[in-house]
């Protein structure tokens, strides 16, 4: 009856069953004096619900310590088999993508996928969805600090007017000083002579993927396959305005919200703040 709370109101249960509240509670009260992990069992319950099923047993851990318990990475595993949570989302798949032909921008950030601070450098590329024969297309730009999404923009056709806008709040952050590097593929978007200028307009250094070679740009699809996982394959969407709607909520939480362990087990923003 504990597993069915999660999606039913008690009442029912307890009229379907023909329990008394009384008795449903004198034997939740019982079961939590003999087992020593039930406080513990709520959190990890608790936590698995608010990021829907998105966080493992690792992620699980690392939210419980920043909650001041100090618990083993072990313990949560078993519990949360013995809880039968299991974290919903897919294998990540990298698709390669073939370059075009024709001249391109060296590629100045070569794997190195790490920065010293933030908008030193910047990844980019645009990813399409499909809803019910609609198409969606989100052009992002995230900064390799910390893994957080510095801009966005969404179209339903794959416009240079989509990327152009993505560029001009990015450009907006920046402070006086900075000048990114922004690395993308070879992507028609990324060779036209307006996207040059806006990057020379602002002091910025392009830099592009080889031809054929998605791992040039590997922080940028992993976000992608990481978005998708948690999102787009978890959750059913009727329209493109209800996955839109759905991206910019998920993008929120990524950002300030969705803690990364190798960022001490903070969330991007919550990194910036603390060490930029």
């Amino acid at each position: 009856m504990l597993e069915l709370r999660q999606h039913y109101p008690l009442a029912g249960l307890l009229q379907l069953a023909g329990l008394a509240r009384s008795t449903f509670y004198y034997q939740q009260r019982t079961l939590q004096r003999n087992d020593k992990y039930a406080d513990l069992k709520l959190k990890i319950r608790e936590l698995f619900d608010r990021h829907k099923g998105r966080y493992g047993y690792r992620r699980i851990t690392a939210a419980v310590r920043r909650g001041g318990d100090l618990v083993n990475h072990k313990t949560v595993r078993r519990l949360m088999v013995q809880l039968q949570l299991r974290c919903r989302v897919r294998v990540k798949k990298y698709r390669s993508y073939k370059g075009q032909l024709g001249h391109v921008a060296p590629n100045d950030l070569a794997r190195q996928f790490y920065a010293n601070r933030p908008n030193e450098k910047w990844v980019t590329d645009v990813t399409e969805f499909n809803v019910g024969g609609r198409k969606l297309y989100l052009s992002p730009v995230l900064d390799l600090f910390n893994g957080e999404i510095v801009s966005y923009e969404m179209s339903s056709r794959p416009l240079f007017g989509m990327v152009g806008g993505m560029l001009k709040k990015a450009f907006s952050r920046l402070k006086v000083d900075d000048r990114p590097m922004l690395h993308s593929d070879q992507g028609w978007q990324y060779k036209m002579p307006e996207y040059r200028r806006l990057l020379d307009a602002h002091a910025a250094k392009q830099s592009m993927s080889r031809k054929g070679n998605c791992l040039d740009n590997a922080a940028m699809e992993s976000f992608f396959g990481t978005l998708k996982s948690e999102l787009y394959y978890l959750e059913t969407f009727r329209s493109v305005e209800e996955l839109q709607a759905g991206i910019d909520h998920y993008i929120r939480y990524y950002n300030h919200d969705r803690i990364k362990l190798k960022l001490k087990g903070l969330s991007p923003v919550e990194y910036r703040i603390r060490f930029a």
